[in-house]
Protein backbone atom coordinates (compact mmCIF):
# COMPACT_ATOMS: atom_id res chain seq x y z
CA UNK A 1 0.00 0.00 0.00
CA UNK A 2 1.37 3.36 -1.50
CA UNK A 3 2.11 5.08 2.06
CA UNK A 4 0.77 8.88 2.72
CA UNK A 5 3.06 11.58 2.62
CA UNK A 6 2.45 14.11 5.20
CA UNK A 7 2.64 17.21 2.13
CA UNK A 8 2.86 16.85 -1.28
CA UNK A 9 3.82 19.42 -3.84
CA UNK A 10 3.09 16.81 -6.55
CA UNK A 11 -0.46 18.03 -7.55
CA UNK A 12 0.40 21.56 -7.44
CA UNK A 13 3.59 21.34 -9.11
CA UNK A 14 1.73 19.66 -12.02
CA UNK A 15 -0.89 21.73 -12.39
CA UNK A 16 1.14 24.96 -12.53
CA UNK A 17 4.44 23.32 -14.05
CA UNK A 18 4.11 25.56 -17.09
CA UNK A 19 3.35 28.80 -15.38
CA UNK A 20 6.34 28.38 -13.15
CA UNK A 21 8.84 27.52 -15.63
CA UNK A 22 7.27 30.54 -17.58
CA UNK A 23 8.26 32.94 -14.33
CA UNK A 24 11.79 31.67 -14.69
CA UNK A 25 11.84 32.23 -18.41
CA UNK A 26 10.71 35.88 -18.16
CA UNK A 27 12.71 37.12 -14.93
CA UNK A 28 15.93 34.84 -16.80
CA UNK A 29 15.45 36.77 -20.26
CA UNK A 30 15.39 40.06 -18.57
CA UNK A 31 18.38 39.65 -16.57
CA UNK A 32 16.99 41.62 -13.69
CA UNK A 33 16.89 39.93 -10.25
CA UNK A 34 16.84 41.78 -7.25
CA UNK A 35 14.00 45.13 -7.12
CA UNK A 36 12.38 45.05 -10.40
CA UNK A 37 8.99 44.61 -12.08
CA UNK A 38 8.02 40.86 -10.45
CA UNK A 39 8.31 42.12 -7.24
CA UNK A 40 6.62 45.37 -7.74
CA UNK A 41 3.92 43.11 -9.23
CA UNK A 42 3.58 40.62 -6.57
CA UNK A 43 3.63 43.41 -3.71
CA UNK A 44 0.45 45.16 -5.50
CA UNK A 45 -1.59 42.09 -5.92
CA UNK A 46 -0.91 40.31 -2.74
CA UNK A 47 -1.74 43.97 -0.59
CA UNK A 48 -5.13 43.58 -2.43
CA UNK A 49 -5.37 39.81 -1.80
CA UNK A 50 -5.13 40.47 2.46
CA UNK A 51 -7.17 43.63 1.73
CA UNK A 52 -4.43 45.79 3.16
CA UNK A 53 -2.71 49.10 1.41
CA UNK A 54 0.83 48.45 1.04
CA UNK A 55 3.13 44.95 0.88
CA UNK A 56 6.75 45.02 1.87
CA UNK A 57 8.15 42.01 0.42
CA UNK A 58 11.31 40.40 2.34
CA UNK A 59 13.86 37.37 2.49
CA UNK A 60 11.84 35.46 4.72
CA UNK A 61 9.03 35.34 7.41
CA UNK A 62 11.05 36.02 9.96
CA UNK A 63 12.24 39.15 8.90
CA UNK A 64 9.05 40.08 8.07
CA UNK A 65 7.99 40.27 11.45
CA UNK A 66 11.41 42.10 12.32
CA UNK A 67 10.97 44.45 10.02
CA UNK A 68 7.66 45.18 10.85
CA UNK A 69 8.40 45.25 14.38
CA UNK A 70 11.22 48.02 13.77
CA UNK A 71 9.15 50.04 11.77
CA UNK A 72 6.96 50.17 14.71
CA UNK A 73 9.39 51.56 16.60
CA UNK A 74 10.06 48.42 18.93
CA UNK A 75 13.15 47.67 20.24
CA UNK A 76 15.71 47.93 23.25
CA UNK A 77 13.36 47.58 26.37
CA UNK A 78 10.26 47.41 25.45
CA UNK A 79 7.62 44.22 25.82
CA UNK A 80 5.66 42.05 23.10
CA UNK A 81 3.00 39.90 23.99
CA UNK A 82 3.34 36.47 22.29
CA UNK A 83 1.83 33.45 22.18
CA UNK A 84 3.61 30.29 24.07
CA UNK A 85 2.95 28.08 21.41
CA UNK A 86 4.14 28.68 18.29
CA UNK A 87 6.97 28.28 16.33
CA UNK A 88 10.29 29.77 17.84
CA UNK A 89 10.54 32.45 15.26
CA UNK A 90 8.01 34.87 16.22
CA UNK A 91 9.71 34.73 19.71
CA UNK A 92 13.17 34.97 17.90
CA UNK A 93 11.65 38.27 16.20
CA UNK A 94 11.09 40.34 18.96
CA UNK A 95 14.71 39.12 20.43
CA UNK A 96 16.49 40.32 17.05
CA UNK A 97 14.88 44.10 17.62
CA UNK A 98 16.44 43.89 21.05
CA UNK A 99 12.80 43.59 23.07
CA UNK A 100 11.88 41.05 25.45
CA UNK A 101 9.33 38.35 24.65
CA UNK A 102 6.30 37.84 27.00
CA UNK A 103 4.51 34.35 26.54
CA UNK A 104 0.70 33.76 27.44
CA UNK A 105 -0.21 30.29 27.21
CA UNK A 106 -2.87 29.16 24.69
CA UNK A 107 -6.78 28.23 24.18
CA UNK A 108 -6.28 24.21 24.41
CA UNK A 109 -9.27 24.21 22.16
CA UNK A 110 -7.56 26.35 19.11
CA UNK A 111 -3.80 26.27 19.90
CA UNK A 112 -4.28 30.23 19.49
CA UNK A 113 -2.85 32.52 22.09
CA UNK A 114 -6.30 32.86 25.27
CA UNK A 115 -7.20 36.32 25.35
CA UNK A 116 -8.06 36.38 28.44
CA UNK A 117 -4.78 35.69 29.66
CA UNK A 118 -3.23 38.96 27.73
CA UNK A 119 -4.27 41.85 30.71
CA UNK A 120 -2.19 39.75 33.05
CA UNK A 121 1.15 39.84 31.27
CA UNK A 122 0.88 43.64 30.49
CA UNK A 123 3.63 45.55 32.01
CA UNK A 124 5.23 48.96 31.99
CA UNK A 125 7.43 48.03 29.06
CA UNK A 126 4.54 46.23 26.75
CA UNK A 127 4.66 47.97 23.72
CA UNK A 128 2.74 44.99 21.23
CA UNK A 129 0.79 41.96 20.80
CA UNK A 130 1.91 39.53 18.39
CA UNK A 131 -0.88 36.88 17.88
CA UNK A 132 -0.16 33.81 16.01
CA UNK A 133 -2.68 32.43 13.19
CA UNK A 134 -1.55 29.27 13.84
CA UNK A 135 -2.33 26.25 11.26
CA UNK A 136 -4.06 28.99 9.42
CA UNK A 137 -6.84 29.53 11.93
CA UNK A 138 -7.00 32.85 12.83
CA UNK A 139 -6.89 34.15 16.24
CA UNK A 140 -9.46 35.61 18.02
CA UNK A 141 -8.53 39.19 16.98
CA UNK A 142 -11.28 41.19 18.27
CA UNK A 143 -10.66 40.81 21.69
CA UNK A 144 -6.95 40.96 21.05
CA UNK A 145 -7.76 44.66 19.49
CA UNK A 146 -9.54 45.68 21.94
CA UNK A 147 -7.17 45.46 24.50
CA UNK A 148 -4.41 47.00 22.54
CA UNK A 149 -6.60 50.24 21.64
CA UNK A 150 -7.40 50.40 25.58
CA UNK A 151 -3.75 50.52 26.11
CA UNK A 152 -2.24 52.17 23.13
CA UNK A 153 -0.32 48.98 21.77
CA UNK A 154 0.85 48.18 18.23
CA UNK A 155 -0.56 44.97 17.01
CA UNK A 156 1.59 42.74 14.48
CA UNK A 157 0.08 39.52 13.20
CA UNK A 158 2.14 36.54 12.70
CA UNK A 159 0.26 35.25 9.12
CA UNK A 160 2.95 33.21 8.67
CA UNK A 161 0.68 30.26 8.61
CA UNK A 162 -2.31 31.98 7.47
CA UNK A 163 -2.51 33.02 4.16
CA UNK A 164 -6.14 34.17 2.58
CA UNK A 165 -8.01 33.16 6.40
CA UNK A 166 -10.38 35.17 7.23
CA UNK A 167 -11.97 36.58 10.60
CA UNK A 168 -15.37 37.94 10.99
CA UNK A 169 -15.05 38.41 6.91
CA UNK A 170 -11.89 40.46 6.87
CA UNK A 171 -8.57 38.78 5.13
CA UNK A 172 -5.56 38.42 7.89
CA UNK A 173 -2.96 40.83 7.73
CA UNK A 174 -5.21 43.76 7.08
CA UNK A 175 -6.23 43.82 11.47
CA UNK A 176 -3.35 44.98 13.04
CA UNK A 177 -1.14 47.56 12.38
CA UNK A 178 1.18 45.49 10.18
CA UNK A 179 1.53 41.14 9.55
CA UNK A 180 4.32 39.41 8.39
CA UNK A 181 3.99 36.11 6.17
CA UNK A 182 6.26 33.54 5.04
CA UNK A 183 6.55 32.22 1.79
CA UNK A 184 8.49 29.33 2.58
CA UNK A 185 7.85 26.24 0.04
CA UNK A 186 5.47 24.31 2.36
CA UNK A 187 3.41 27.53 3.24
CA UNK A 188 -0.52 27.57 1.43
CA UNK A 189 0.73 30.04 -0.94
CA UNK A 190 4.86 28.68 -0.80
CA UNK A 191 7.89 30.23 -2.93
CA UNK A 192 10.68 27.63 -4.52
CA UNK A 193 13.01 28.97 -1.69
CA UNK A 194 12.73 31.45 1.55
CA UNK A 195 11.16 34.73 1.15
CA UNK A 196 8.28 36.48 2.77
CA UNK A 197 6.48 39.58 2.89
CA UNK A 198 4.85 42.26 5.65
CA UNK A 199 1.87 44.03 4.63
CA UNK A 200 0.03 47.41 6.77
CA UNK A 201 -2.24 49.85 6.43
CA UNK A 202 0.32 52.74 6.87
CA UNK A 203 2.29 54.21 3.62
CA UNK A 204 4.88 55.41 6.96
CA UNK A 205 5.22 51.58 7.98
CA UNK A 206 6.09 50.24 4.52
CA UNK A 207 8.18 53.13 3.67
CA UNK A 208 9.93 52.76 7.11
CA UNK A 209 9.89 48.54 6.45
CA UNK A 210 11.53 48.90 2.73
CA UNK A 211 14.15 50.96 4.13
CA UNK A 212 15.22 49.00 6.82
CA UNK A 213 15.34 45.99 4.52
CA UNK A 214 17.23 47.87 1.95
CA UNK A 215 20.25 48.82 3.87
CA UNK A 216 17.92 51.37 5.75
CA UNK A 217 18.35 53.18 2.20
CA UNK A 218 15.64 54.84 0.12
CA UNK A 219 17.94 56.26 -2.46
CA UNK A 220 21.34 54.13 -3.51
CA UNK A 221 24.35 54.95 -1.16
CA UNK A 222 22.00 57.16 1.46
CA UNK A 223 21.61 55.59 4.24
CA UNK A 224 18.81 56.86 6.90
CA UNK A 225 18.82 53.66 9.08
CA UNK A 226 21.77 50.76 9.99
CA UNK A 227 19.32 48.58 8.15
CA UNK A 228 19.58 45.15 6.55
CA UNK A 229 19.78 43.30 3.35
CA UNK A 230 16.45 41.34 2.93
CA UNK A 231 14.63 41.82 -0.08
CA UNK A 232 12.44 39.82 -2.13
CA UNK A 233 13.85 38.48 -4.89
CA UNK A 234 12.08 38.68 -8.87
CA UNK A 235 12.68 34.77 -8.88
CA UNK A 236 10.77 34.27 -5.79
CA UNK A 237 8.43 37.20 -6.54
CA UNK A 238 7.39 35.58 -9.95
CA UNK A 239 7.09 32.01 -8.67
CA UNK A 240 4.39 33.75 -6.43
CA UNK A 241 2.91 35.35 -9.03
CA UNK A 242 1.91 32.32 -10.87
CA UNK A 243 0.61 30.56 -7.65
CA UNK A 244 -1.54 33.11 -6.18
CA UNK A 245 -4.25 33.18 -8.79
CA UNK A 246 -4.60 29.72 -7.48
CA UNK A 247 -4.89 30.50 -3.76
CA UNK A 248 -8.40 30.36 -3.07
CA UNK A 249 -9.00 27.39 -4.68
CA UNK A 250 -6.53 25.26 -3.50
CA UNK A 251 -7.68 26.84 0.29
CA UNK A 252 -10.85 25.88 -0.56
CA UNK A 253 -9.71 22.34 -1.06
CA UNK A 254 -8.28 22.29 2.20
CA UNK A 255 -11.36 23.17 3.59
CA UNK A 256 -12.82 20.55 2.39
CA UNK A 257 -10.88 18.21 3.12
CA UNK A 258 -10.51 19.72 7.02
CA UNK A 259 -14.17 19.48 6.94
CA UNK A 260 -14.03 15.72 5.79
CA UNK A 261 -11.87 15.20 9.61
CA UNK A 262 -13.74 17.40 11.61
CA UNK A 263 -17.24 15.42 10.59
CA UNK A 264 -15.67 11.46 9.96
CA UNK A 265 -13.05 11.68 13.16
CA UNK A 266 -15.09 9.76 16.02
CA UNK A 267 -12.62 8.46 18.60
CA UNK A 268 -13.23 9.53 21.89
CA UNK A 269 -9.52 9.20 22.54
CA UNK A 270 -8.45 12.03 19.57
CA UNK A 271 -9.82 16.01 20.44
CA UNK A 272 -10.37 17.34 17.46
CA UNK A 273 -9.33 21.26 16.46
CA UNK A 274 -12.19 23.89 17.71
CA UNK A 275 -13.15 26.41 14.92
CA UNK A 276 -14.19 29.94 16.50
CA UNK A 277 -17.16 31.79 15.57
CA UNK A 278 -16.78 33.30 12.17
CA UNK A 279 -13.67 32.54 10.52
CA UNK A 280 -12.70 30.90 7.57
CA UNK A 281 -9.23 29.21 8.47
CA UNK A 282 -7.06 27.88 5.76
CA UNK A 283 -5.78 24.60 7.59
CA UNK A 284 -1.82 24.98 6.60
CA UNK A 285 -1.91 22.48 9.24
CA UNK A 286 -4.77 19.78 10.76
CA UNK A 287 -3.77 19.37 14.40
CA UNK A 288 -5.62 16.86 16.56
CA UNK A 289 -4.43 15.99 20.28
CA UNK A 290 -4.36 12.66 22.03
CA UNK A 291 -2.93 12.05 25.32
CA UNK A 292 -1.17 8.35 24.25
CA UNK A 293 0.51 10.32 21.39
CA UNK A 294 3.56 8.09 20.52
CA UNK A 295 0.78 4.56 20.54
CA UNK A 296 -1.17 6.99 18.07
CA UNK A 297 1.27 8.20 15.75
CA UNK A 298 2.95 4.37 15.81
CA UNK A 299 0.01 3.30 14.83
CA UNK A 300 -0.61 5.85 11.66
CA UNK A 301 3.11 4.79 10.83
CA UNK A 302 2.16 0.99 10.61
CA UNK A 303 -0.95 1.94 8.28
CA UNK A 304 1.56 3.68 6.31
CA UNK A 305 0.55 7.53 7.16
CA UNK A 306 3.25 9.94 8.03
CA UNK A 307 2.42 12.82 10.56
CA UNK A 308 4.50 15.59 11.88
CA UNK A 309 4.29 17.00 15.65
CA UNK A 310 4.03 20.73 16.13
CA UNK A 311 5.89 22.31 18.43
CA UNK A 312 7.26 19.11 20.62
CA UNK A 313 9.24 22.02 23.08
CA UNK A 314 7.50 24.69 23.99
CA UNK A 315 9.58 27.80 23.70
CA UNK A 316 10.21 28.19 27.13
CA UNK A 317 11.50 25.32 27.52
CA UNK A 318 14.38 25.76 25.02
CA UNK A 319 17.68 26.20 25.28
CA UNK A 320 17.40 29.59 23.41
CA UNK A 321 15.38 30.86 26.03
CA UNK A 322 17.09 29.62 29.09
CA UNK A 323 17.81 33.09 29.81
CA UNK A 324 13.83 33.72 30.60
CA UNK A 325 14.17 31.71 33.84
CA UNK A 326 11.01 29.62 32.92
CA UNK A 327 10.80 26.12 34.03
CA UNK A 328 8.50 23.12 33.53
CA UNK A 329 4.77 23.98 34.46
CA UNK A 330 4.82 27.85 33.99
CA UNK A 331 2.98 27.53 30.99
CA UNK A 332 1.02 24.63 31.36
CA UNK A 333 -0.85 24.25 28.31
CA UNK A 334 1.30 24.67 25.88
CA UNK A 335 3.35 22.17 27.25
CA UNK A 336 0.24 19.74 27.13
CA UNK A 337 0.01 20.97 23.83
CA UNK A 338 3.53 20.24 23.15
CA UNK A 339 3.24 16.65 24.32
CA UNK A 340 -0.30 15.70 22.63
CA UNK A 341 -0.63 17.37 19.49
CA UNK A 342 0.02 15.09 16.14
CA UNK A 343 -0.36 17.16 12.92
CA UNK A 344 -1.91 14.58 10.60
CA UNK A 345 -1.65 15.22 6.45
CA UNK A 346 -3.09 18.03 4.59
CA UNK A 347 -2.38 19.29 1.66
CA UNK A 348 -4.04 19.94 -1.83
CA UNK A 349 -4.20 17.23 -3.73
CA UNK A 350 -5.05 14.41 -1.05
CA UNK A 351 -6.89 12.16 -2.56
CA UNK A 352 -10.46 11.13 -0.87
CA UNK A 353 -9.60 7.42 -1.13
CA UNK A 354 -6.48 8.57 1.27
CA UNK A 355 -8.29 11.18 3.27
CA UNK A 356 -10.48 7.79 4.12
CA UNK A 357 -7.51 5.91 5.07
CA UNK A 358 -6.44 8.48 7.57
CA UNK A 359 -10.14 8.82 9.30
CA UNK A 360 -10.29 4.79 9.41
CA UNK A 361 -6.55 4.37 11.04
CA UNK A 362 -7.86 7.71 13.32
CA UNK A 363 -10.95 5.94 14.01
CA UNK A 364 -9.80 2.51 15.01
CA UNK A 365 -6.98 3.51 17.21
CA UNK A 366 -7.93 2.03 20.38
CA UNK A 367 -4.39 2.87 22.61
Amino acid sequence: MERIPFVSFKAIEAELDDALRDAFARVYERSWYIRGEEGERFEALFADYCEADHCVGCGNGLDSLVLALRALGIGEGDEVIVPANTYIATALAVSYVGATPVLVDPDIRTFNIDPHLIKPAISKRTKAIMPVHLYGQPADMGPIMDIAREHGFHVIEDAAQAHGATYHGRRVGSIGDAAGFSFYPGKNLGALGDAGALTTGSVKVSEHARMLGNYGSAEKYHHVHQGVNSRLDELQAAFLLAKLPHLDRMNEERRRIASRYLAEIDNPRIELPHVIDDVEPVWHVFGIRCRDRDALDSHLDDRGIATNRHYPIPIHLQQAYAGLGFGLGDYPVAEELSSTELSIPMFYGLADAQVDRVVEALNSFRG
